[in-house]
């Protein structure tokens, strides 16, 4: 019969007509057979099977094969037997080599006959060894297919025990070797499919034997983390991703990330090609193990291989955008990787020039998925747009292609990138390694103490926050230039855009420090303030001067220069003003009558703050303080005379030596900041201020309800309210050729943009002859309407003949001369809401402790629209007869604020550290600990448009309402952004090195429940160790 059949197959006989005869030899397997008649057909067919010419002679082979098998079940037992299966397998069948798939598949048909025989038994054994051998031998493919296919179906033949230990890695590391250079679609399917066999094969094994997991896990981990240059693993590698359980993610990632022995050349390559998998068309989960394997990375502060990883990566992550079967996992990873690379543009410009291109692509198609997806990736441009603003040029174009898609708000953006920096992943080791020292949740830079500057710091953060102002200090064009307004332009830009926690104003403290400051000493956060701003408006008046007298020379600032900005905006006067003069710049005009020939002299005055003395009810019992004009020593006397004598305009002398007390006052002192013309940054210059008002000769009526607690409100109409001068502060009127009593009023005329109120807190004790502070508590509204009488005509700036402001030996009244009364306007009351609050903790100026509350504020917030009612706003009464006749409405106004207020953010700011706060905690920290008094408040405008344009900057396209910076000033942050990743890694192994021999210990970062925020320990503000502590002072 086999005879017949061999010279069927090879005849030339028709198909059909060969058909009917195979037909009929396979019908003849159910006759009796000798076993040598069975055996030259099971050879024969074998033949055909493996060697078979054509399709039709292999299939002959398994048909004749299976049924004379069937019929002949020993002899076929006896044909397929241990030493037949292991010649196939080692040598092949004759000129088959034998690692043919043929082999495979025919063993694999032969299993299945036999299956019911006992010594199939032994062929699994033989099995179990030769899939090992043959695994190691790195089959292809194809042939990793078919063995997986066999594998499947007769489980028996998988190694066990170690052996199956070893069979999965040696899978892993097979699978690593899979290449396919085919381009052809057909081919690619038959590939993806092949290798999907395997992957299952291995899922499996791992289901079955829990114990070989970790163990192929560690070896896909080798395979991708291998730096042989002549090797690079199979993206196949990917089908495995998504057979781990998602469960096991913490615990691998942890151990991956902290394990000594990986090197960071390994785990950068192993991220690389990780992100590699994303190209895999049918792995699942693999973003989610990459992205795990991210933020692992960031918690133990391995920034540089995340930074590598990301410059490497991101634009064929980016480039996988465009294949619909890898599109969503690709979105995820770009998202995280670009908003974790906070520290610089450089990944986000990476893919810059072709994000029009695709979102264009996108939106031609109209696919349902397509606007999902454009949604998504618009989100995430708004974001990297915001953070890194100050490219018009590269945005404009994309802004124009995506301006059909919603834009995220601010505050989700905000949140977006404060959950994705590489500094705020949390890890599981916290409790015994410090936690990373990146930007706090509320996304603010602190400020670092370098010995008793927290009267810096304070003041700085409340400029900071003073967002017009900042916008405006950004947007100058400083390049070149070595002034004090680069320097705080420099510090505005790192407290922007900096990933430190806390930045080290070095720099700035030493280029503002004002020269009888001593280091390292507390100061006077008013007297720092007032010299600052002042520094700032001279030296911009001097290049304003330079460029006049030399026009057509350099100095060396850019194209955008402090005075072409300051000339941005509208000027009421001739000269244009300089930016401080826009941005905290008011008029104050004086205004005496005498009251015998009522004749009057008028005088306006600039200021940049106002310096509020606290109502005469409050504070006397508390200190118990003499008459201030019976000083003891000559010197006091001296100084009480240049605050008390004449009328209040009298100008003194600035002495740094005696400075602070020209800023403080009596329990009834008034006080105004100025910006003259003759004022120089120098220790020898003189300051106009407006002296104190002696409570004797002031005719106010007391407040009803002295215990009521004052507010702002009280303090301001308190300082505008009229004064008689009599006795020793009589006026001398020219008219009557004498000195007379006369009525002294003051009147804002011109408002700025943002108020600066001081309240005066520190008065002289000339018992003890120290200052000390008035610790009353003051309400601060939120919202502040201030009465402003606009003049009808220009009003002279001056005193109507000149003024020596180093005389201060006689009353300078005596020099007054009459101008006549002038038409004024109706008084306007100005809305402004309090953008930030200036705290001292302590009981003394000469020590304590500065911090600030601030919120971000522009010129068009609209809370004012809430005061409707007179009788329930924070009205400053624009008739002198009603100025203290009334309690300030305070809380109703509040109250109806409340519920808009949550929404508003308020920060502390407290030296290095910054936190989310409330409103709240800013009215009641008085009340909650004594010692802590509110001291300098900003109050910030309201107009219906920002009229300073503040967003709108010659340089280019603001983003996220901040102008953008200057290359030099991106460039510089960084540098120090990345130096800044490489310390914390640094810091972060050290640590690592450390914690298996320390003891896990916990101390908490914050301050007692029972201390205020301002406290150093539990005496609080640094004044309860005792005036002789050395300690005080260091904060």
């Amino acid at each position: 019969m086999d005879k017949i059949l061999e010279g069927l197959v090879s005849s030339s006989h028709p198909l059909p007509l060969k058909r009917v005869i195979i037909r009929k030899v396979v019908e003849s397997a159910e006759h009796g057979l000798d076993e040598a008649q069975c055996e030259a057909m099971f050879d024969l067919t074998t033949r055909l099977i493996l060697e078979g010419e054509d399709p039709f002679q292999r299939q002959v082979g398994h048909q004749v094969l299976e049924a004379y098998a069937r019929y002949h079940r020993p002899e076929f037992e006896s044909f397929f037997n241990k030493t037949f299966v292991l010649g196939l397998l080692q040598q092949g069948y004759h000129s088959l080599d034998r690692k043919d798939v043929a082999i495979l598949d025919y063993i694999h048909n032969g299993l299945k006959l036999i299956i019911s025989c006992p010594s199939v038994l032994d062929l699994f054994s033989l099995l179990q060894v030769e899939v090992l051998r043959m695994v190691c031998e790195r089959p292809e493919p194809q042939l990793c297919a078919r063995l997986s296919d066999l594998l499947t179906d007769f489980v028996q033949c998988i190694p066990k025990g170690k052996l199956s230990i070893t069979f999965c890695q040696q899978l892993v590391r097979t699978i690593g070797h899979f290449q396919c250079v085919s381009t052809h679609e057909k081919e690619l399917r038959e590939y993806v499919s092949q290798v999907t066999k395997v992957s299952n094969l291995l899922q499996n094994i791992w289901k079955a034997e829990p114990a070989t997991l970790l163990p192929s896990l560690q070896e896909v981990f080798a395979s991708i983390s291998s730096t042989d240059a002549s090797y690079e693993p199979s993206v196949t590698l990917a089908s495995l991703v998504q057979h781990i359980p998602l469960q096991m993610i913490t615990v691998l990632i942890r151990s991956l990330t902290t394990d000594p022995n990986v090197k960071d050349a390994s785990m950068t390559q192993a991220l690389c090609r990780m992100i590699d998998w994303l190209s895999w068309p049918l792995a699942q989960h693999v973003d989610t193990w990459v992205i795990a394997l991210l933020k692992g990375l960031a918690a133990v502060q391995k920034f540089t291989i995340l930074i590598d990883v990301t410059l490497l990566k991101i634009e064929l992550v980016f480039n996988r955008l465009w294949f619909p079967l890898v599109r969503p996992g690709a979105l995820a990873v770009l998202s995280h990787m670009l908003l974790s690379f906070q520290h610089s543009p450089e990944a986000f410009h990476m893919i810059v020039p072709h994000i029009v291109s695709l979102v264009h692509s996108f939106k031609n198609d109209g696919l349902p998925s397509s606007t999902t997806f454009l949604m998504q990736l618009t989100e995430l441009i708004h974001c990297m747009m915001y953070h890194y603003s100050g490219f018009p040029d590269l945005y404009e174009p994309i802004l124009e292609a995506i301006k059909d898609f919603p834009k995220p708000s601010e505050e989700k953006i905000k949140l977006i990138l404060s959950q994705s920096a590489w500094t705020s992943q949390s890890n599981s080791l916290a409790s015994c390694l410090s936690r990373p020292s990146g930007k706090s949740e509320t996304g603010k830079t602190g400020l670092i103490n370098l010995g008793n500057t927290c009267y810096m710091n304070s003041v700085l953060q409340a400029l900071f926050m003073a967002t017009d102002f900042r916008r405006q200090v950004l947007s100058l064009n400083l390049n070149g230039c070595n002034s004090l307004m680069k320097k705080l332009q420099h510090l505005f830009a790192f407290l922007a855009h900096t990933q430190r926690e806390a930045y080290a104003p070095r720099i700035f403290f030493e280029a503002s420090r004002p020269p009888w400051f001593t280091p390292r000493s507390q100061q006077d956060c008013s007297e720092y303030l007032r010299f600052l701003l002042d520094r700032l408006h001279e030296e911009e008046k001097l290049l304003k001067a330079q460029c006049l007298h030399k026009p057509s020379e350099s100095l060396g600032c850019g194209e955008t220069s402090l005075q072409e900005v300051a000339s941005k905006t509208t000027c009421t006067s001739d000269e244009e003003k300089t930016l401080i003069e826009k941005m905290f710049g008011g008029k104050l005009q004086t205004h005496i009558c005498c009251l015998n020939c009522r004749s009057t002299s008028q005088k306006v005055e600039a200021f940049t703050d106002l310096s509020l003395a606290f109502c005469p009810s409050s504070s006397v019992e508390n200190l118990s303080f003499q008459d201030p004009v019976l000083l003891p020593n000559a010197q006091d006397e001296t100084l009480m005379q240049a605050s008390a004598s004449g009328p209040s305009e009298d100008s003194v002398d600035y002495n740094p030596a005696i400075t602070a007390f020209v800023h403080d006052s009596v329990e009834n002192e008034r006080s105004v900041g100025v910006l003259p013309d003759e004022l120089r940054c120098t220790e020898n210059t003189s300051v106009p201020n407006e002296s104190s008002k002696i409570l004797s000769n002031k005719n106010v009526s007391q407040k009803p309800g002295g215990e009521t607690t004052p507010s702002v409100t009280d303090l301001v109409n308190y300082f505008l309210a009229p004064e008689i001068l009599t006795d020793d502060n009589q006026y001398y009127c020219e008219k009557c050729a004498s000195l007379q009593n006369a009525e002294k009023t003051m009147q804002i005329t011109e408002e700025p943009e943002y108020l600066i109120l001081t309240l005066l807190r520190f008065s002289y004790d000339q018992k003890y002859h120290v200052r000390r502070k008035i610790l009353d508590s003051v309400s601060l509204p939120l919202i502040l309407e201030l009465p402003v009488k606009r003049t009808c005509s220009s009003l002279s700036e001056s005193w109507s003949i000149d003024v020596d402001f180093t005389d201060i030996s006689e009353n300078l009244a005596k020099k007054l001369k009459s101008s006549g009364t002038e038409e004024t306007c109706c008084p306007k009351l100005v809305p402004y809401l309090l953008n930030s609050v200036v705290v001292h903790s302590g009981i003394s100026s000469e020590s304590g402790h500065y911090y600030s509350y601030a919120r971000n504020i522009t010129g068009t917030e609209s809370v004012y629209h809430l005061c409707h009612h007179q009788s329930e706003t924070l009205v400053l009464a624009s008739s002198h007869s009603h100025l203290l006749g009334k309690d300030s409405p305070t809380a109703v106004t509040e109250q109806d604020l409340e519920e808009k207020e949550i929404s508003k953010e308020w920060f502390l700011f407290n030296d290095s550290r910054v936190t989310f706060t409330s409103f709240q905690s800013v009215q009641k920290i008085t009340s909650r600990f004594p010692k802590d008094t509110a001291y300098v408040l900003f109050y910030k405008k309201q107009t219906s448009t920002n009229g300073l344009s503040g967003n709108n900057t010659t340089s280019g396209l603001v983003v996220n309402g901040d102008p953008p910076l200057q290359k030099e000033l991106m460039d510089a942050i960084t540098k120090d952004n990345k130096l800044y990743l490489q310390e914390q890694e640094l810091n972060a192994r050290a640590r690592a090195l450390q914690a298996a021999s320390a003891s896990c210990s916990f101390r908490p970062n914050g301050f007692d429940d029972n201390d205020p925020p301002g406290s150093c320990g539990p005496t609080g503000g640094g004044g309860g160790g005792g005036f002789n502590t050395v300690g005080r002072l260091v904060f």
